[in-house]
């Protein structure tokens, strides 16, 4: 049972890349109605499990996690019962994932600014983090759109739903976090737009710094080896 919980924790990073990138491109190769009822809330569930075994060293984290992603079985079960969800579960469950992201992404930074020999294990965790500043920013980029109605224009092509929406909150985060800004979503409030330009300025700054850090301590470790 060590045996398979060490190889797990060595992989640590790339599982959670890996569920990562089903997360954000899985609907590409199925239904998209499958998707989203089913796969997607599955995914998600995955990645805290995941999570997990990244915060194991961490026990608070851990068990925070843990009750996270009981929380999300619970809503996923009633789901399937029910074969719908409610305006209630809908917003814990976003929150869930919202609280999970907080900390696994800060989580994430920590650990590969700490450790002390540069391996692929640690560069999947660097793009890993990265990937979750982009979940942490639509998760944000939502919670502004639900709380203030348009306050992104662009968002939704005639005759579409909020799922479009959605869709394109999680396109918007990343263009903004990589400040590519094709400038097909406008944010239009004060709260949009400070929080786009204050994405915009993270994402910089982890490329900057921590990648910065990452890649001088993997420079530093080849020197020694020779």
């Amino acid at each position: 049972m060590n045996k398979i919980y060490g190889k797990l924790h060595d992989l640590r990073y790339g599982l959670f890349f890996c569920s990562q990138l089903a997360i954000l491109f899985g609907s590409l190769i199925m239904p998209i109605a499958l998707y989203d009822s089913v796969i997607m809330p599955i995914l998600f569930m995955l990645n805290i499990l995941f999570g997990l075994l990244l915060t194991s060293k961490n026990k608070r984290l851990t068990q925070a996690f843990a009750i996270l992603f009981l929380i999300l079985i619970v809503i996923f079960g009633f789901n399937l019962i029910k074969k719908s969800e409610s305006n209630l579960l809908s917003f814990i469950r976003f929150g869930v994932y919202f609280v999970f992201y907080i900390f696994v992404t800060i989580e994430i930074i920590k650990q590969v600014l700490k450790t002390k020999s540069v391996s692929k294990n640690v560069i999947t965790g660097l793009m890993s983090g990265y990937i979750s500043m982009g979940f942490l920013a639509f998760f944000m980029f939502t919670s502004i759109e639900i709380a203030v109605p348009g306050s992104f224009k662009g968002l939704l092509p005639a005759g579409g739903t909020f799922l479009n929406k959605v869709d394109a909150l999680l396109y918007y985060s990343y263009i903004t976090l990589l400040t590519i800004g094709y400038g097909d979503i406008v944010p239009l409030t004060d709260v949009a737009r400070k929080s786009s330009f204050f994405v915009g300025i993270l994402g910089q700054f982890y490329i900057i710094i921590v990648t910065t850090v990452v890649v001088e301590k993997y420079i530093y470790n080849s020197r020694n080896r020779k």
